[in-house]
C-alpha cells in the first residue's frame, strides 16, 4: 500500500504541473486532496495495516498531503498571474480607464457651524467645557435658582427619567439647557477666574414648529472674574455677532428675564433671509434670537462657590440652529434632523 501512495503521490504532481487553468486545477484538488480524494481515501485505510506499518504508512501519508498541498497553492498562485496577463492582453481589463469617483462625505450644517463658534471663542480666550446630558433637578433647575414651584420652570417643559415622586433634587432629567453646566464648571475652577463655553444637546418637549424642535444643540458661555460688568457682556457679544455674521450686520440686545441672570436681556441679528422685512422664519418682525444673557445671579455665583461680594460674571446660551438658519437662510429647523441628503448634501 505504501508503493501505491508513491505512485499516486508522483501521478498528483505530474497531473498538477501539466494544469493551466483554475477549473481544472480546482478539479484536482477534489479529486486527490479534496474530503473524498484518493489521498484522502487511503490514509483512511490505515487500519487495514499491521500495527507495525500503521505508523510508517501514516506518517509518509501526511507527508505527500502536506506536499501536494504546498504544489497546489503555488500552482494556483501562478495560475492566477498567467490569467491576469491574460486578460490584460484581451484587453478585458483596461487599466488606463479612471477610477469610479468616492462620495466625499461631510459635515453637518450644524457641526460646521459649531465649529466656526469653537473658533471663534477660542479667538477671545475661551475653553471649551463638556458637561453632561443627563442632570439633576438641583443641577438643572435649583441651584440656577430655581426654587420648586417657581413659575419659571414652567418655560421649559422637561423629560424626566425617573419617577416624579422622589424628593425634587433627586429627580433626573434631560437637561433643557446647557446651564447646569455653570455650577459644575464654577465648582470645578473655584476660586480662579474663568471663561468657558459649554456645547452641548437640549432637551425639551416642545410642539414642533419651524422655529422649534424637541432636541436642539445649545452653547452655554461663562465668565467670571472680578470687577466683570455688563457693558464687558455687550462688548463680547457683540464682537461675537459681527465675527459670525459679518461686519455691518445689525444687531440688538432686549431686556428679559432668566432665574440664573439679573439683569437678563435677549441678543437679536438681523434676519439674512429677509434683511429685517419681515418673514416667517422671523415671525415677520425683520429679527431672529440668537442667544440669551445676562449678568450671573449672586445666588448662582455662591452655589457655584464665588463670593460674589468679590466676584461678578456674565453668561449667554446661544442656539446653533438660529444661527446656522441666519447664514444659510434655512427657513425651518426641522430640517436639520429630517437626515434628508437633498438639504444635507448642500453643505
Amino acid at each position: 500500500m505504501l508503493e501505491k501512495l508513491e505512485q499516486l503521490g508522483q501521478e498528483a504532481l505530474t497531473a498538477l504541473n501539466g494544469l493551466s487553468d483554475s477549473k481544472a486545477l480546482e478539479s484536482w484538488h477534489i479529486q486527490y486532496v479534496g474530503r473524498k480524494g484518493l489521498v484522502t481515501e487511503m490514509l483512511r485505510r490505515v487500519g487495514e495495516l499491521s500495527k507495525e506499518e500503521r505508523p510508517i504508512f501514516g506518517k509518509r501519508a501526511n507527508e505527500i498531503k502536506s506536499e501536494l498541498e504546498l504544489a497546489y497553492q503555488a500552482r494556483e498562485t501562478t495560475i492566477k498571474v498567467l490569467e491576469m496577463e491574460q486578460s490584460f492582453a484581451e484587453g478585458a481589463i483596461d487599466v488606463t480607464l479612471p477610477g469610479r469617483p468616492v462620495r466625499r462625505g461631510r459635515l453637518h450644517p450644524i457641526s460646521q457651524t459649531m465649529r466656526r463658534i469653537y473658533q471663534i471663542w477660542a479667538e477671545m480666550g475661551f475653553q471649551v467645557y463638556r458637561a453632561r446630558d443627563v442632570e439633576t433637578d438641583e443641577y438643572n433647575f435649583q441651584l440656577l435658582n430655581f426654587p420648586p414651584y417657581h413659575p419659571a420652570r414652567e418655560m421649559q417643559d422637561s423629560f424626566y427619567v425617573d419617577d416624579r415622586s422622589a424628593p425634587n433634587e433627586e429627580m433626573v432629567v434631560l437637561r433643557t439647557h446647557t446651564s447646569p453646566g455653570q455650577i459644575r464648571a464654577m465648582r470645578d475652577y473655584c476660586p480662579q477666574p474663568i471663561r468657558v463655553i459649554l456645547p452641548g444637546m437640549c432637551y425639551r418637549a416642545e410642539q414642533v414648529t419651524a422655529r422649534r424642535e424637541v432636541q436642539f444643540t445649545q452653547v452655554e458661555g461663562l465668565a467670571v472674574g472680578p470687577g466683570i460688568r455688563m457693558t464687558d457682556l455687550k462688548g463680547t457679544l457683540t464682537s461675537f455677532a459681527q465675527r459670525m455674521f459679518g461686519e455691518g450686520r445689525p444687531t440688538r440686545f432686549r431686556a428679559s428675564y432668566f432665574p440664573f441672570t439679573e439683569p437678563s436681556a435677549e441678543m437679536d441679528v438681523q434676519c439674512i433671509i429677509c434683511n429685517g422685512q419681515g418673514c416667517r422664519t422671523c415671525g415677520y418682525s425683520g429679527w431672529l434670537e440668537i442667544l440669551g444673557c445676562g449678568m450671573v445671579h449672586p445666588i448662582v455665583l455662591r452655589n457655584g462657590g464665588y463670593d460674589p461680594e468679590k466676584f461678578t460674571g456674565f453668561a449667554f446660551g446661544m442656539g446653533p440652529e438660529r444661527i446656522s438658519m441666519l447664514k444659510h437662510g434655512i427657513e425651518d429647523i426641522r430640517y436639520f434632523w429630517a437626515n434628508d441628503l437633498r438639504f444635507l448634501e448642500q453643505f
